[in-house]
């Protein structure tokens, strides 16, 4: 296939509700569209179908990817299917764990293509590599462009940390690992784009993280043991 245009990466804000066990937040998402002049995809699909779509523009637009399946990211994801393309559509495409809390928001309507880990999505000439990361969420994924030397973590990992887990659906042990285990692999200088909040570095993360350890421990050494590393 010819691309026209380099890959580039935009960048719109949405303002919406976020629901989950029977409360409700306010709060601001990020929408990120990869691709070049002529096709795209969208990750995440939050609170603002003609917001995204000014994104999209008159490109074709080939998949709307969850994330993760909160209502703050899910939400519009099938109005924007319907309308994608001039109507002729466009496949949304979520990890299948994350199927108990896509049925809050969509208890009548499906995605289109399951998400695993090790999936390769081509736009525009970049590859997205699908990077499963449960712990937010059981379907919690990542999506990782190495030629463009970034990441989209979703509710993963943020500046300054990992996302929440004090919600249904959620654990911190297992949110933990997969950032260890999965993100903080990839090249240092990483730029990791999220789903709230600005963007951080693989690098700033590890050492944030590397820190709060190090103060952990600190506080749970007993008498005597503080010239212990």
């Amino acid at each position: 296939m010819t691309h026209h245009g380099p890959t580039r990466v935009d960048h719109e804000t949405t303002f919406g509700t976020f629901s989950l066990d029977g409360e409700t937040f306010y709060v601001d998402n990020n929408v990120w569209v990869v691709g070049d002049d002529t096709e795209c995809v969208v990750i995440d699909a939050p609170h603002d179908v003609e917001a995204i779509l000014a994104v999209v523009g008159d490109r074709r637009l080939k998949a709307i990817v969850c994330t993760h399946a909160h209502d703050d990211h899910v939400r519009v994801a099938p109005d924007l299917r319907r309308r994608a393309n001039g109507g002729a559509g466009a496949p949304i495409m979520l990890h299948p764990d994350d199927e108990p809390l896509w049925n809050l928001t969509h208890p009548d309507q499906k995605w289109d293509v399951d998400l695993d880990g090790g999936l390769t999505i081509e736009v525009g000439g970049t590859s997205l590599e699908v990077i499963h990361t449960p712990g937010h969420a059981p379907g919690a994924v990542c999506l990782y462009a190495a030629d463009l030397g970034c990441i989209f973590t979703g509710d993963t990992l943020f500046n300054g940390g990992p996302g929440a887990t004090g919600r249904s659906f959620s654990d911190a042990s297992v949110l933990n690992e997969s950032i260890r285990t999965r993100l903080f692999t990839l090249p240092a200088d990483t730029v990791v784009h999220t789903g709230h909040g600005d963007d951080t570095t693989i690098a700033q993360e590890r050492a944030l993280l590397a820190a709060e350890t190090i103060r952990e421990r600190m506080r749970h050494r007993l008498p005597g043991e503080e010239v212990v590393p």
